[in-house]
C-alpha cells in the first residue's frame, strides 16, 4: 500500500479522483473522517495517522497560513497547533490534532513552505516576534500560546552562544525588518530589541528575568559562575591531602620545572624526545626547524621557576592582570596568538565551547572573587586551574597557563606541585570534561589528588635518576590502556624482588 493510499485529502485530488474517493466511501472501502478527508485505516489509528501527516492536513485545510506563537517556538511538537493568516479565527478539532487559527498576516519574506506545501514555518526573526505576543483572554490552559519572558530570554542566549555575536546582530536586524512587514506594535519591537541588546551587553538598563540573563547583561557567564560556585562548595567541605613540597631547593626546583614544562607541553601536542627538550630548556639549544615549539618548552620552564614559581593570586583584583602578564611571557615567541591579549573569537575543544569573548573579563573578575573563598594550597590550586581552563581566555596556551596557575598556588602554600604524565592525559582531560558538562566534581578531585601523590613520590635532586625512574614507571608512554602508570615504590620493590630472586645465595 502506497503511503498516500492511507490518507485522501480533497485539496490534493483532481475532481475525478475526488468522485472516486466518494464512491469508495459509499462502498465502505474508506472511512470519511470529515469533509474532504478519507482513509482506509480503522478509527483507532486516526490520531497517529493525523499526527504523522500533520503538514499535509494543515496545508489542505488551512492553506497559506503560518505556524505561529508557541507552536513555532516549540517546533510543532504538541497536539495543538497555532496558525496565523486565516480569513477568520476558528478552532478545529481533528483526531489527534487541535488547530487554532487566528487572523493576521500570512506568509512574508523569510517564511518557508513545510515539505513544499502551502503551509509555512516562520523565519527565525518571526518566531521571536511571535514569542512576544500576549496571550489571548481565553488562552488554552493545557498549551498556552504565550512564550514566557524567561523562556524567550534563555532561547536568545542559546542562539547567541551557538551562532556568535555577529550572527546574533544580524538576527537582530532581521527582527526589525520582519517586524515592519508584520506591522508589529512599536512597544513589542522595542522591548525585543532591548532584550537582544542586553544579551549583547549594549543595553544594561534592560531588566533581565533569569540569572543567566542577568549575568550576560553584567558581562559574565552565569552558567560558568554556577559551576565555579558548585566547585567552591565542594572544596570547602572536602578534606584534600596536603602533601609537602618535594622540590623546594635547587637543583630539584630546576629539574622539576623542566619535567613540568616537558609534560605540560606534551599534553598540548608539543612533542619532543626527553633529551631534546632537556637540551632546549637546560642548555638553551633551540631546534632550528622548530623554533616556536622550542620556545614553548622554554616559556613554561621559565614560569615554573622563580620569580613566577610561587606567585599566587594574593590580590583578587590582580587575577586578570596576572593572567595577561604570564601569558604574554609564555607565548612571546608566537605573536600570531596575540600574547597577553584576551581572545576576540570563540574557542572550543571537542563539543565544549568556552566563555564568549565579550564575557571573559567579567567572568574572570567574578570568578576571581571566589579564589579566596577556599583554603590556600590544593583547594585554591584546583579552583584556579579550572577557572582558567573553563574560561579559556586566550587564543592559545590556556591549558599550560591553567596548570601554571595551579602549581603557583601549590608552591605558595609549600605544597607539592603537580605533573600530569603523558599516559594520564586522557584521564586528566576526561575529568575536566565531566566537571564542565555534568557538574561532576568527584572525578576531578580524585584524578588530581591521585596524580599529585604520584608526582610527590619521586626524588628530583638528580635529573637523570628522576627521568630513569619515570621511564620505568611508564610516564613517557602515550597510552594508559597499553601501559599501566606505575608508582616509584612499586618499581623499586619489584627491582628488589628481582634482585633477590637472581641472587643464588637466596
Amino acid at each position: 500500500m502506497r503511503h498516500d493510499d492511507l490518507l485522501y485529502l480533497n485539496a490534493e485530488l483532481s475532481p475525478a479522483e475526488q468522485r472516486a474517493v466518494q464512491r469508495r466511501v459509499a462502498a465502505g472501502e474508506l472511512h470519511r473522517v470529515r469533509s474532504g478527508i478519507a482513509t482506509p485505516v480503522p478509527e483507532a489509528e486516526w490520531p497517529a495517522l493525523f499526527r504523522r501527516e500533520k503538514a499535509r492536513i494543515l496545508a489542505a485545510l488551512f492553506p497559506k497560513t503560518v505556524v505561529a506563537y508557541r507552536s513555532a517556538y516549540d517546533g510543532m511538537v504538541a497536539s495543538t497547533t497555532y496558525l496565523t493568516g486565516g480569513s477568520y479565527a476558528r478552532v478545529t478539532e481533528l483526531p489527534g490534532l487541535r488547530v487554532v487559527v487566528s487572523t493576521g498576516p500570512g506568509p512574508v519574506e523569510g517564511d518557508k513552505p513545510i515539505q513544499g506545501r502551502e503551509i509555512y514555518f516562520p523565519s527565525p526573526a518571526r518566531v521571536l516576534l511571535d514569542s512576544t505576543a500576549p496571550a489571548p483572554r481565553r488562552d488554552d490552559p493545557q498549551y498556552s500560546r504565550k512564550v514566557s519572558t524567561e523562556e524567550l530570554e534563555e532561547r536568545l542566549i542559546s542562539i547567541c552562544d551557538a551562532r556568535g555575536e555577529q550572527a546574533f546582530n544580524q538576527l537582530r536586524d532581521q527582527v526589525k525588518t520582519v517586524g515592519a512587514l508584520l506591522q508589529t506594535p512599536a512597544g513589542r519591537l522595542e522591548d525585543l530589541d532591548r532584550l537582544m541588546g542586553a544579551i549583547l551587553g549594549t543595553r544594561p538598563d534592560r531588566k533581565m528575568a533569569t540569572a543567566q540573563g542577568m549575568g550576560r547583561a553584567k558581562g559574565y557567564d552565569s552558567q560558568r559562575m554556577d559551576l565555579f560556585h558548585k566547585l567552591v562548595q565542594v572544596l570547602k567541605v572536602t578534606e584534600l591531602p596536603r602533601i609537602a613540597e618535594v622540590a623546594a631547593q635547587a637543583p630539584a626546583t630546576t629539574n622539576f620545572a623542566f619535567l613540568e614544562s616537558y609534560f605540560s607541553n606534551f599534553i598540548e601536542g608539543t612533542e619532543f624526545e626527553i633529551d631534546e627538550a632537556r637540551a632546549i630548556a637546560l642548555e638553551g639549544k633551540l631546534f632550528e626547524l622548530r623554533p616556536k615549539d622550542s620556545h614553548d618548552i622554554v616559556g613554561v620552564f621559565d614560569q615554573a621557576r622563580d620569580p613566577w614559581r610561587a606567585r599566587s593570586i594574593t590580590d583578587i583584583k590582580a587575577f586578570e592582570d596576572i593572567l595577561r602578564e604570564r601569558h604574554a611571557l609564555m607565548m612571546a615567541a608566537r605573536p600570531e596568538v596575540l600574547p597577553g591579549e584576551f581572545k576576540v573569537e570563540r574557542n572550543s575543544a571537542g563539543n565544549t565551547t568556552f566563555v564568549e569573548p565579550r564575557l571573559v573579563v567579567g567572568t574572570l573578575r567574578e570568578a576571581g572573587l571566589l579564589m579566596h573563598d577556599v583554603d590556600a594550597g590544593l583547594p585554591r590550586a584546583l579552583l584556579g586551574m579550572f577557572i582558567v581552563s573553563e574560561v579559556h581566555p586566550f587564543n592559545d596556551g590556556n591549558g599550560r597557563l591553567a596548570r601554571l596557575i595551579m602549581n603557583a598556588e601549590l608552591s605558595a602554600a609549600g605544597e607539592a606541585r603537580i605533573i600530569v604524565p603523558t599516559p594520564y592525559r586522557e584521564q586528566y582531560l576526561d575529568c575536566l570534561r565531566e566537571l564542565t558538562r555534568a557538574s561532576r566534581t568527584e572525578p576531578y578531585l580524585d584524578a588530581m589528588t591521585n596524580i599529585q601523590r604520584w608526582t610527590a613520590a619521586f626524588a628530583y635532586d638528580d635529573l637523570d635518576a628522576a627521568i630513569d625512574m619515570m621511564k620505568r614507571c611508564n610516564a613517557f608512554e602515550k597510552s594508559l590502556i597499553r601501559h599501566q602508570l606505575h608508582w616509584p615504590q612499586d618499581v623499586q620493590q619489584k627491582t628488589l624482588s628481582d634482585e633477590e630472586e637472581a641472587d643464588p645465595r637466596g
